[in-house]
């Protein structure tokens, strides 16, 4: 029986590999095959789609492609909504809603919604589910619904090289310089200035650029040194690594170093429990003594002159 059961359980801990193997090969030829790109655009027939564009698979909502301009380079994950108009099948007009410029970057599970004009410029670069919207829900009237009145629309515009933090939300109406940070979960409306950081809800400025001064308030942390010119991706790699090595190397004798601190430690605090004991046992001498002292004192008072 035993026997019979250990082949048992080899044959099942061997089928769960085969079978695990086998899905994710399916998923990733999925994920190939699924993506949307300007050789494959699939059945989305985006106004422009630029070349080394991509849209992994499974993508998100997406309708209202003829009115979205996505430029080159960009990388959209899995899970964007990208949405022109507000319902599919709208006639929207001859002019582009939105643009997206060259190298743009949407997180995984983010939102653009854009039932007006919104425009994303090129390498602008957005973390996880970032959302981003022309259009507001109204509560004017107080007796209906809120998602039974009218939304209100304004135009969106995001400048070039910006950085866009996870959970970030752009609100309509928001009109962001060139390369500004947006922290994560900020709450955006309104004008930002270029080379800005904005933070919070709702989002202010909290750091600026100023030509002679600098970066105001300082930055806490030095500028990363620029990569060197002439320097391959191989020689990159190869840096890569041995970075890597070196701090594995410097953790290695990080705990080395506390490993021997621990026994230095537990040695101290076996010499101060060594000297402990021996000044507890001086002190009971010393009290043996002074009771010896007392008791040969009492035997002379009261011996009989």
């Amino acid at each position: 029986m035993p026997k019979n059961g250990n082949t048992f359980s080899s044959f099942a801990a061997w089928r769960r590999r085969a079978v695990a193997h086998a899905l994710q090969g399916s998923w990733r030829w999925a994920q190939q095959a699924g993506a949307v790109t300007a050789e494959h655009p699939g059945r989305l027939r985006f106004r422009r789609l630029g070349a080394g564009t991509r849209l992994a698979f499974p993508q998100g909502t997406v309708f209202g492609e003829r009115w979205i301009e996505i430029g080159e380079c960009c990388i959209i994950a899995e899970q964007v909504t990208l949405t022109a108009g507000m319902l599919p099948g709208l006639d929207l007009g001859t002019e582009t809603v939105l643009t997206l410029g060259n190298g743009v970057v949407l997180g995984r599970g983010s939102h653009v919604i854009a039932d007006t004009t919104i425009t994303i410029g090129s390498d602008t670069y957005c973390g996880p589910y970032v959302y981003i919207t022309s259009t507001n829900h109204s509560y004017d009237d107080p007796h209906e619904p809120i998602g039974r009145q009218w939304p209100r629309s304004e135009p969106v515009s995001i400048g070039p090289g910006c950085w866009l933090g996870t959970g970030a939300v752009i609100l309509p109406g928001a009109r962001i310089g060139r390369n500004v940070v947006v922290a994560a979960g900020a709450v955006v409306r309104g004008e930002v200035p270029d080379h800005s950081v904005v933070a919070g809800a709702p989002a202010r400025v909290v750091r600026r650029w100023d030509p002679e001064q600098g970066w105001q308030p300082p930055l806490r942390t030095p500028a990363p040194k620029p990569i060197p010119e002439n320097v391959t991706p191989e020689q990159l790699a190869a840096l890569a690594v041995w970075e890597l090595e070196r701090m594995e190397a410097m953790e290695a004798a990080g705990a080395a170093e506390a490993a021997e601190g621990a026994k230095a430690a537990e040695d101290v605090q076996g010499a101060g429990a060594a000297e402990a004991v021996r000044g507890m046992e001086a002190v009971e001498a010393v009290e043996a003594g002074e009771s010896a002292e007392a008791a040969a004192g009492t035997s002379a008072v009261s011996r009989p002159r």
